[in-house]
């Protein structure tokens, strides 16, 4: 059978059998079918199936069929992490992250409730909680979304003053701003769920911002001589309450001693009395020979006279005697 040739000016194109063209052409559509028929859905994402424009089901990851040229697949991310950024952007994310604040100011510059002005960075992170309610409830979702960060990241700032702003009142900011957030996502079903609002940086205007920097100076200074000065009080009052209490106690203690004492010798004053009532010459005698019990010791030297010797003048030595000790009493001498 001798192939037919298709003359064209010069070139000459053998024909083509219209069954192989057809058969081709079979090959292409079956190919183009299958291609259309299989998607695969990666593991953080789901796929949203629409049938003719219209929500038909969610699938699971994996590899997933759909019906060819009449149903259409949505790739939702619902295990990723999504953020927005709002006074700058990420231009290089790594190790020394490059950002670029110079276009977006107008979203940053904001009125305190004091009528100052601060220049507040924030980033927003959140998560696709319902797939259908992230793409058919709200029309153009992230710029609604960012809209509504804008709106009450305003309303906050604007009730604080600006000290708190820059200072001691941006965890509260970003506990706020989370809350009113997340409330208003759920009262226009955008299926996402806010998981964290951070303040990426805080400060004055360019203008001020040295003003600024010498009054944060100044209060650090204030702050550290109060630390100090709280550190010596600690150190100093506890010692010098100590000794106070260490002092009362002495006291305390010295006038129940001279109470005990008052109190003893009282008594013993009123025994003795007690005794010389019932024998006046025994007690008179009893102290006269105590008395000298404690006297005589202290005495250098000592002459001891029996008053029964009559007739005897006694010559004594007195510069001897001053210089000499005790003297022994001689036996049977009498007081």
């Amino acid at each position: 059978m001798e192939d037919k040739v298709i003359d064209i000016g010069n070139l000459k194109i053998p024909s083509v059998p219209s069954k192989t063209i057809g058969m081709g052409l079979a090959v292409i559509l079956i190919l183009a079918g299958l291609s259309n028929t299989l998607y695969q859905v990666q593991p953080e994402e789901v796929g949203v199936v629409l049938q003719f424009g219209r929500y038909s089901r969610t699938t699971d990851p994996g590899l997933r069929m759909k019906l060819p040229f009449i149903e259409s697949v949505l790739k939702v991310p619902i295990q990723r992490q999504l953020k927005q950024e709002f006074g700058f952007r990420t231009l290089e994310a790594g190790i020394r992250s490059q950002f670029d604040a110079r276009q977006f100011a107008d979203e940053a510059v904001m009125l305190t409730g004091d009528l100052n002005v601060a220049v507040v960075e924030w980033i927003v992170q959140y998560r696709v909680s319902d797939p259908y309610e992230f793409l058919f409830k709200v029309r153009d979702l992230e710029e609604t979304f960012r809209a509504m960060n804008e709106a009450i990241m305003r309303e906050t700032v604007g009730d604080r003053t600006v000290t708190e702003v820059l200072t001691v009142g941006r965890q509260d900011i970003e506990t706020q701003v989370q809350e009113q957030l997340q409330a208003l996502v759920g009262q226009y079903e955008m299926g996402v769920t806010v998981e964290q609002v951070v303040l990426q940086d805080v400060n004055p205007p360019d203008p001020v911002k040295p003003s600024w920097d010498e009054v944060n100076q100044a209060q650090q200074n204030r702050d550290q001589l109060i630390s100090e000065a709280m550190a010596e009080y600690n150190a100093v009052i506890p010692r010098a309450r100590g000794e106070a209490e260490q002092a009362i106690l002495q006291a305390e203690g010295y006038a129940l001693d001279r109470v005990n004492r008052g109190l003893g010798d009282a008594a013993r004053f009123t025994a003795v009395y007690n005794a010389y009532r019932t024998a006046p010459n025994v007690t008179r005698q009893r102290l006269y020979l105590e008395t000298m019990q404690r006297i005589l010791p202290q005495v250098g030297g000592k002459v001891f006279l029996d008053k029964d010797l009559n007739g005897l003048v006694p010559l004594l030595p007195l510069e001897g005697l001053l210089n000499s000790g005790p003297t022994t009493p001689p036996s049977g001498g009498a007081q």
